[in-house]
């Protein structure tokens, strides 16, 4: 499948163990990206459903400088939005906790912004999916942050472990997406680059 992408060396620049599972579901050849640090910062004037964007296309242009000629990098990032605000990575349990208490038994948004970069050729596009939290105990949401990794993830959760089973009511748009790479999309974009 993708025989279009057969010139590309295509690289993921991505530290995530979960973009990393998701790029395999699209069944081509990847290898990932040496790690670049990128500082992650944005305009304050930039709505918090641009950011995701604005970021993955940071990614990109800083590894531009090393891409070459037969390679073609996918950038991406994920940000969740609750009260049109940007929640982030936690820093620590407590401010994951602190994020996953804000977010009970109420709706909010994920947003993933991904690049698709060559060396003369720049693509990129968003995904916005709406997540709605039941509320949970104070202890079931003790029992997650120390049972599992919140540190790495946009709003302290991963909608594919205990949580999203737990607090996770309903979804509406991509289930991936959430996860961190909106797949159906990038399998879209890739099929008619």
């Amino acid at each position: 499948m993708l025989d279009n992408l057969n010139k590309y060396h295509i690289l993921l620049c991505s530290t995530s163990p979960r973009r990393r599972e998701l790029m395999k579901m699209l069944d081509i050849d990847f290898d990932i990206a040496p790690s670049i640090d990128v500082e992650e910062n944005y305009p304050e004037t930039l709505k918090a459903c641009e950011v995701p964007l604005y970021l993955s296309a940071l990614k990109a242009r800083a590894y531009a400088r090393l891409i070459k000629d037969n390679e073609l990098i996918i950038t991406a990032d994920t940000v969740v939005i609750c009260d049109n605000h940007v929640i982030g990575k936690p820093s620590d349990a407590a401010d994951a906790r602190r994020m996953l208490l804000s977010m009970q038994g109420r709706e909010h948004i994920v947003v993933t912004g991904v690049s698709i970069t060559t060396a003369d050729r720049h693509e990129g596009f968003d995904v916005t999916t709406k997540v709605r939290f039941d509320r949970l105990g104070e202890d079931e949401i003790d029992y997650y942050i120390s049972k599992y990794n919140p540190m790495d993830k946009a709003g302290a959760y991963g909608i594919q472990e205990w949580i999203g089973v737990a607090a996770v009511a309903g979804i509406e748009g991509s289930f991936y997406n959430v996860m961190g790479l909106p797949v159906h999309q990038l399998y879209t974009y890739l099929k008619d680059f």
